[in-house]
């Protein structure tokens, strides 16, 4: 076996502890990883970032659809139709939900409080109107004839019909007065809030219309509603 002399075991000693050289092409490699590894991260951030900021508008959309799908699935839900029992017979109401919406609730809802349980006739003008109400002062539709609006301005008009249902529109004490026209009358939308129409019992209507008045309108014998039914339909 050959002798290695001290200054050769130097020699490789040197050798091993040299640094390794390292490629172009690999320092290449780990650059083009770093980079996409970057831009990947970049991409990430941007699409979160997007999403985040669509994403409450999404919502708030979403939620008024729903709000407006419930607020017309409610308006369906209510009933359409009202039958007034008075002491001259049945009368039968079509409401109109689309058209009067905020009357036709107040009055479902003081229907359901039984408001209209023992209601008077208290003024009934004949060829003009019927008014019930539970108020003992003077009532609107008198108020109206007294101010020259009835004779003169009571005509034949294409736009409003006899047997609509409505309340006055003037705010006093006397509560929700339910008026119920007997002729067409011009000027209706400057008096009633008009929430319906009788589609059956106006006989029942005309007949109220003909009981004997003292000279400010009141009936002279009671007539009045006992109690008002609610129907989805008829």
């Amino acid at each position: 076996m050959a002798r290695i002399t001290p200054q050769a075991l130097l020699n490789q000693s040197k050798r091993k502890k040299g640094p390794a050289r390292i490629s172009a092409t690999t320092v290449f490699l780990c650059n083009l990883v770093v980079v996409v590894i970057v831009l990947s991260v970049v991409a990430t951030y941007k699409h979160w970032s997007q999403r985040s900021r669509n994403q409450p508008i999404s919502g708030l959309s979403t939620f008024e659809d729903t709000a407006n799908s419930f607020a017309d699935s409610k308006k369906y839900d209510l009933p359409g139709y009202a039958i007034l029992n008075t002491s001259k017979g049945y009368i039968t109401v079509e409401l109109y939900k689309d058209g009067s919406p905020m009357i036709v609730d107040k009055f479902l809802d003081l229907c359901q409080k039984e408001y209209f349980k023992g209601m008077p006739f208290h003024h009934v003008i004949k060829h003009y109107v019927i008014q019930a109400g539970h108020g003992q002062g003077l009532g609107a539709a008198e108020d109206w004839t007294t101010k020259g609006k009835l004779h003169s301005r009571l005509a034949t008009s294409p736009k409003h019909e006899a047997f609509m249902i409505g309340t006055s529109k003037t705010r006093d004490n006397t509560g929700f007065e339910l008026f119920i026209t007997t002729a067409p009358i011009p000027d209706l939308n400057d008096k009633l809030l008009v929430f319906g129409r009788a589609i059956k019992g106006e006989d029942v209507v005309q007949e109220i219309e003909e009981v004997d008045t003292d000279e400010h309108y009141r009936p002279k014998s009671p007539v009045g509603i006992f109690g008002v039914a609610l129907k989805h339909e008829i």
